[in-house]
């Protein structure tokens, strides 16, 4: 499939009224500081639905201004030195493109990662003139489009990300802001920034050259759930209830990770994999739901490597360990009294694995799960999308998202060649998952 993407305009749009000189200046808070300077990329696809290209780009960006007045920091810049956002309303980045060719074809068949690369910007890097977000409109001949979201994770976590881009879609469908909810720009007064920031995360991740997109659909999910039930990891005849498709479909791709690090190192070694885990509504702290920005904790399950029982790389065993560390990381929320105290205890589980992944005996693998979050509630007056998805990343990481239908996962896999030639010819992989 060979479809030319043309862009045919590139703006700034700015919000529609002016930020107050008091809210010129945000501080970003110290779990924004432990984010990795990245912009993560969503593409969100509608089909053709009898509206006309002319208006519908006028909506798109009369409704981007408006609810920029709401999300008025996403309009700033990140200065580092400062650590703050300089609300300076120079806007975001918004781009226009043509593409030679229709929605369908792209809709069937093997995903073409390279087009999909070509909707929206690649390879954005931080600095003090990087707009926080970019938005490229890509217009298919049939009329269908193809919406390419890149936010910065500085001052965005998943739940902030989705906030932004519905309540963008409920000012385009309804015509203005007024019933919108507002979000609140408050977590450094929980969280103020530190002097001293601990090595993030994301300095273990390791270059991908190949990004490949693994379904597992309803029926495959079902399986996995039974197979997984059986029994209790450390007890044989303890049944354990139904999990999660989240956890049974990282419990399985873990399981063809840890089998490609032992063909390629000759052994089985230690290794640890990150989930996140949204904070909001799980600490002592008296943070409002709608509180933007980073507000998530990363969860460790780790493997033990030659030593450890081969039951333990069974399905089920790897579940409860994803299990435990999940239930773990949201218990401990509830434990410190003070931001400082939480920070604390985020920044020091991040300083350990570092530690660990920097010895080079232990592998490292970051999960990212999108499921459950709403992007398919996204509904800009012409329907909801009909399929929602990331693009090529340069570094090693497993993004999670939910299939249309809501029953099935999505795995998204950048992985270096060598890695993933073993990883897609797994054997667990062969008999569970679709690839694309």
């Amino acid at each position: 499939m060979n479809m030319k993407v043309q862009i045919l305009s590139k703006k700034f749009i700015k919000p529609a009224n002016p930020t107050p000189p008091h809210l010129r200046s945000l501080q970003i808070s110290s779990i924004d500081q432990l984010s990795p300077p990245t912009h993560v990329p969503s593409v969100l696809y509608y089909p053709a639905n009898g509206y006309e290209n002319d208006k519908t780009r006028k909506l798109l960006e009369k409704s981007l201004s408006e609810i920029l007045t709401l999300y008025y920091p996403l309009a700033g810049r990140y200065i580092k030195e400062r650590q703050l956002i300089d609300c300076n309303d120079q806007g975001v980045e918004y781009l226009e493109a043509q593409v030679d060719g229709k929605l369908a074809q792209l809709l069937t068949g093997e995903v073409n990662m390279e087009l999909l690369t070509n909707f929206i910007p690649y390879g954005i890097l931080e600095s003090a003139t990087t707009p926080l977000i970019i938005v490229q409109v890509n217009m298919f001949n049939c009329g269908g489009l193809a919406v390419g979201i890149r936010c910065a994770h500085r001052i965005t976590d998943g739940f902030t990300g989705t906030a932004f881009f519905n309540s963008w879609a409920t000012a385009c469908r309804v015509g203005g802001i007024d019933d919108i909810s507002h979000p609140i720009f408050d977590l450094a007064s929980f969280f103020p920034p530190r002097e001293n920031v601990p090595a993030a995360l994301h300095q273990t991740y390791r270059r991908a050259d190949i990004t490949r997109r693994f379904v597992f659909n309803k029926a495959a999910v079902a399986s996995l759930k039974a197979t997984a039930k059986g029994v209790d990891a450390c007890d044989s005849t303890t049944p354990k209830r139904q999990p999660s498709r989240v956890a049974v479909v990282t419990a399985l791709l873990w399981k063809a990770l840890i089998g490609v690090s032992q063909a390629r190192h000759g052994r089985s070694r230690p290794s640890i994999l990150s989930h996140l885990v949204n904070m909001r509504g799980k600490t002592a702290l008296p943070i409002s739901e709608n509180s933007s920005g980073n507000l998530c904790r990363n969860a460790f399950a780790r493997f033990g490597g030659e030593s450890c029982d081969k039951k333990l790389i069974e399905l089920h065993a790897l579940v409860g360990l994803v299990n435990d560390a999940m239930r773990d990381a949201v218990a401990s929320c509830l434990k410190p009294k003070n931001g400082n105290d939480l920070c604390s205890m985020v920044s020091d589980s991040l300083r350990e694995v570092c530690e660990e992944y920097e010895k080079g005996e232990t592998d490292v693998y970051m999960f990212f799960s999108w499921c459950r979050l709403p992007f398919y509630e996204t509904d800009f007056g012409w329907g909801k999308p009909i399929w929602v998805s990331t693009t090529r990343v340069p570094v090693e990481i497993v993004y999670l998202v939910d299939t249309k239908d809501g029953d099935g996962v999505e795995a998204w896999m950048h992985l270096d060649e060598k890695n993933m030639l073993l990883f897609q010819d797994h054997p667990d992989i062969i008999a569970f998952a679709s690839q694309t």
